[in-house]
């Protein structure tokens, strides 16, 4: 069960064969600050890495995070996060279908949706999703017209039940706007680049989610 605050930082998708090890290190050190920030999730999206090293990539962080509480999971291939060891898998909105995964790979791997509507949110609820980003919801470059608070406010009221992170231009100076909307959390690429950001974030995310608990206790 994945429960608020939920900070989902996501890779920068730089790595290629030419710097494998030196992006290795640096997602390495982003992993381990999140884990000992903890962050619940982590995503893998390195799309120009070949099948092998990127299972070597995933196989080395799930090593390196074991028992710290931290899920990875990676974008599009849930039989690489199953085989190294991943907690799941992110399915983006052109690939595998949600149900055929759920199907195929049981209960026990979590799958994360790409939606940008409230129909798709209700859609990847609907065919078992465990959670989802929805955006974009600030101006970030190459993700089109921004959705704003207001729309990111009606997608969570919609699947209320269902975890749903702001994603597109959320940095650390709105984490209180996207808090007040009833998001469970922001996934990010730019603003959880760097261990230091990671921890910053954090401490600011516990912040706003507390205060927003005790508002709606008030």
């Amino acid at each position: 069960m994945l429960s608020a605050p939920l900070i989902y930082p996501i890779t920068e998708g730089l790595a290629d064969e030419s710097n494998f090890d030196q992006q290795l290190s640096q997602i390495m050190s982003n992993a381990i600050a999140a884990a000992e920030a903890g962050v619940a999730l982590f995503q893998l999206r390195e799309k120009q890495l070949s099948a092998k090293l990127l299972f070597e990539l995933t196989a080395a962080i799930v090593r390196e995070t074991k028992g710290t509480g931290l899920q990875l999971i990676v974008n599009g291939r849930p039989d690489i996060a199953l085989a190294a060891g991943a907690a799941g898998v992110h399915l983006p909105v052109n690939g595998l279908p949600i149900a055929d995964v759920r199907r195929t790979f049981g209960s026990g791997l979590l799958i994360g949706a790409s939606c940008h509507t409230i129909e798709e949110l209700s859609a990847a609820r609907e065919n078992g999703a465990d959670f989802a980003t929805f955006g974009p919801i600030f101006a970030s470059p190459g993700k089109g017209e921004p959705k704003g608070i207001g729309d990111l406010h009606s997608a969570a009221s919609a699947v209320e039940d269902f975890p749903v992170l702001a994603l597109g231009g959320v940095s650390i100076e709105k984490i209180n706007e996207v808090a007040a909307t009833g998001a469970a959390g922001v996934a990010a690429i730019r603003a959880l680049s760097s261990p230091e950001k990671i921890v910053a974030f954090a401490r600011r995310m516990e912040f706003a989610f507390n205060e927003r608990s005790s508002e709606s206790l008030s």
